[in-house]
């Protein structure tokens, strides 16, 4: 997660139903923003417009998916594992975990889309 995202904007993403919804579907596999609208039963407009608020605080990581037919486009993967809250004398403290793809695993998975 992002040193600049606040755990409290974090949880408020997450009580949305679309973000949530898109994180479930892009946890499964990388999907194009047009995939995750008809997986999620949302519009495209508020796919990206979830897209762009997930990525900001690296919920959600994008990539180039590269076709031999030249027709390449962006599709979003889920780096969001889990978000704690605890309670520990009179105050909180929150952690997000996110795990991120590293560049041996992205370009093992490019070459293998050729």
């Amino acid at each position: 997660m992002s040193e600049d995202s606040d755990p409290t904007s974090v949880l408020s993403l997450l009580d949305d139903e679309h973000a949530r919804s898109i994180l479930a579907a892009a946890s499964t596999e990388p999907m194009s923003a047009s995939q995750l609208s008809e997986a999620c039963d949302a519009s495209t407009a508020t796919v990206y417009r979830r897209i762009d608020d997930l990525t900001d605080h690296e919920l959600l990581e994008e990539s180039i998916n590269v076709r031999s037919d030249g027709n390449h486009h962006r599709v979003y993967r889920a780096t969001f594992r889990r978000f704690t809250l605890e309670l520990e004398d009179g105050e909180f403290t929150t952690e997000v975990e996110c795990e991120s793809e590293d560049v041996a695993d992205r370009f093992t998975r490019m070459w293998e889309g050729l």
